[in-house]
């Protein structure tokens, strides 16, 4: 019994994680066995926001755990968010701004760790803040990283006129 739950809560946890595009990576660790470890950069648009692009870089151990898949990665990331295109806020997105809404996440071991970005909107600065970190089912990381991507307002012809 305990077994096909657990499955199956590792099997919801996978679903809703969403997947970034790997741009690329370096080796940071030589390994005799298996593959070496690694940053890994990576990029994802952000599902609620077109025309918001985030460029993660995380670790990713290697080794023998890390080919079969069952390494625990460390908590080290960065992000950085970019607007790439037009962009659009709904009022979800202003609704839920206080409390941040999880628009990123991925499995960083086999069990229980994740890599997570949670969007928060700053109204005052019209800016949209997005934050990364490490979290596990009993004790998360305090190691986090943080990006602002401001919302330009394109001048409307009537100001041109004024000048």
């Amino acid at each position: 019994m305990f077994k096909q739950v657990l499955f199956l809560s590792l099997l919801c946890s996978l679903s809703t994680t969403l997947l970034a595009e790997t741009l690329g990576e370096v080796s940071t660790k030589f390994r005799i066995l298996g593959p070496n470890d690694k940053i890994v950069i990576e990029a994802f648009d952000d599902p609620a926001v077109p025309g918001v692009t985030c460029y993660l870089s995380r670790a990713k151990t290697g080794g023998m755990s890390g080919a079969v898949g069952i390494a625990e990665d460390t908590s080290d990331a960065s992000i950085a968010c970019r607007q790439t295109g037009p962009v659009s806020l709904s009022a979800d997105i202003l609704d839920n701004s206080r409390d941040g809404e999880e628009v990123f996440k991925q499995r960083t071991s086999i069990l229980f760790k994740t890599l997570q970005v949670v969007r928060f909107y700053d109204a005052r600065r019209n800016s949209l803040i997005y934050l990364t970190y490490s979290d596990k089912l009993v004790e998360g990381s305090p190691k986090n990283s943080i990006t602002a991507v401001p919302l330009y307002q394109a001048p409307s012809p009537a100001a041109d006129q004024v000048r």
